[in-house]
């Protein structure tokens, strides 16, 4: 189910500054400014959204947590934690110059095969995809929208 969620409402919540490679943006989770790169850009804009819309506590949001998958480095965009501190929602984010496509919900998906999450979304801006995933049964649904945290 695709879900057409307008993130650039939050535009005015991002802390922009010029730095030396260009634009810099303050990142609320990693508490430091980054780069803005089209992927960055969007990210910072769903964390306001997660934040301020969801009500999806800071404290337990995680931005780019490294993994190791077949012994190679990787970094999710986006881990969200449940009361207990358990991986709960993996988020990844593309450029809005990528489509969305299998291959996109295949890395998520081999991001979760650590991590086993019970919510997984993908993210371009333009289109969203969340599903709650069953892992006893190998099967997963899409929903209409984000999770409400628990």
């Amino acid at each position: 189910m695709l879900l057409q969620i307008d993130y650039t409402v939050f535009q005015p919540l991002l802390r922009i500054q010029s730095a030396a490679r260009g634009l810099a943006v303050f990142d609320p989770i990693r508490k430091k400014n980054v780069v803005m790169t089209p992927e960055e850009h969007l990210r910072q804009l769903i964390l306001q959204y997660l934040i301020q819309e969801m009500h999806y506590p800071p404290a337990r949001i995680r931005v780019e947590i490294g993994i190791e998958l077949h012994g190679m480095k990787k970094r999710c965009d986006i881990l969200v934690f449940d009361r207990a501190m358990q991986p709960w929602l993996l988020l990844e984010c593309k450029s809005p110059k990528v489509a969305l496509s299998q291959k996109t919900f295949e890395q998520a998906a081999a991001y979760n095969l650590r991590l086993q999450v019970p919510f997984l979304a993908i993210t371009n801006g333009p289109a969203t995809f969340c599903c709650q995933m069953d892992y006893t049964a190998r099967h997963y649904t899409f929903l209409p929208g984000f999770p409400q945290i628990a």
